[in-house]
């Protein structure tokens, strides 16, 4: 499962809020335990560039954990191309991540009010 991202990792995120812990302890406060078994999401606004097909949905939820790579494998997927098609993720225009590099990570250095900005093409663009 690794470096893939199926529709129950990735989650459209027009129209609903992404989910917050609602366990809470006897005493009112939220369980350490609560806070490990909650996947935290990250909202990625997904825009074409160059040749790229356009999605009906920008907005994201991918888990924090993720690779880069498997939203390259859930752009392809989404957008049906071939298998020997490329699609190439670039951050805020400016440079192509590795497909091993955490979505965390990325989104902690480079988000923009809230969001990961990613543009994906199916040619090289920048880089």
């Amino acid at each position: 499962m690794s470096g893939e991202c199926t529709e129950n990792e990735c989650t459209e995120v027009e129209g609903t809020a992404l989910d917050s812990i609602n366990q809470h302890t006897e005493n009112g406060t939220s369980s350490d335990a609560a806070k490990k078994t909650t996947k935290q999401k990250i909202d990625i606004l997904l825009k074409p560039t160059g040749n790229a097909p356009i999605m009906k949905k920008k907005k994201w939820a991918v888990d924090a954990d993720k690779p880069v790579g498997g939203i390259t494998e859930f752009i392809k997927k989404y957008l049906k191309l071939e298998a020997q098609e490329r699609v190439f993720l670039y951050v805020n225009q400016t440079f192509a991540p590795s497909p091993d590099q955490i979505v965390k990570n990325l989104y902690d250095c480079y988000n923009t009010e809230g969001k990961l900005i990613l543009h994906y093409c199916k040619t090289q663009a920048w880089g």
